[in-house]
């Protein structure tokens, strides 16, 4: 039987609405609405994104996937979204920065990765799975394009249905997504 997760629980008034705020082990959460026992929750697992998140920086679409599935959770009436700290597919935030500098040298994400000795993304989901089991979720409809968080989730015994998170591109991140599609296999 899975221990129940140590969590604390605040509200938190967004500018999409009022969340249940979480802190557990591995993460933070905002929920909407009565989860548990619940089939094909809304659910996004979110890796943090200081760049984007904090700065705006238009290298990726982190920033907008994330507020994209508040809205989208709000509008539902319930979800959850996961927030775990897995900086830079799992390297950190002073290595995402390298990673940034190569690629200002020519190298796309994944290489920019490896020539630093990380694989191409190191991202766990543990954490989420378990909150997910610990909240007493069934199913989820996953807001991602990242077969590896499908994957993921699923070996850790959480039934999911993908649903998609495609955000525009723009001219800063263009070939970042295309190298996710590419070497990731990302859907866009």
């Amino acid at each position: 039987m899975l221990k129940r997760l140590k969590m604390l629980k605040i509200n938190l008034p967004t500018k999409h609405g009022t969340f249940q705020m979480l802190e557990f082990n591995g993460g933070y959460a905002l929920m909407k609405g009565d989860v548990s026992r619940k089939e094909e929750v809304l659910t996004r697992v979110h890796s943090s994104c200081f760049t984007s998140e904090v700065f705006g920086s238009l290298r990726c679409d982190c920033q907008e996937q994330l507020q994209d599935a508040l809205m989208r959770i709000e509008q539902e009436g319930i979800g959850i979204l996961i927030y775990l700290q897995q900086e830079g597919r799992g390297i950190g935030l002073s290595n995402k920065l390298k990673a940034y500098q190569l690629q200002e040298q020519g190298y796309d994400t994944v290489e920019a990765n490896e020539k630093l000795g990380f694989a191409a993304d190191l991202r766990d989901y543990t954490a989420a799975a378990r909150l997910l089991q610990s909240l007493g979720v069934k199913s989820v409809r996953l807001l991602t394009n990242n077969p590896r968080k499908v994957k993921g989730l699923q070996e850790k015994g959480i039934k999911v249905e993908r649903g998609s998170s495609i955000m525009d591109k723009n001219q800063h991140n263009a070939f970042y997504l295309e190298t996710k599609k590419e070497k990731l296999g990302h859907l866009l």
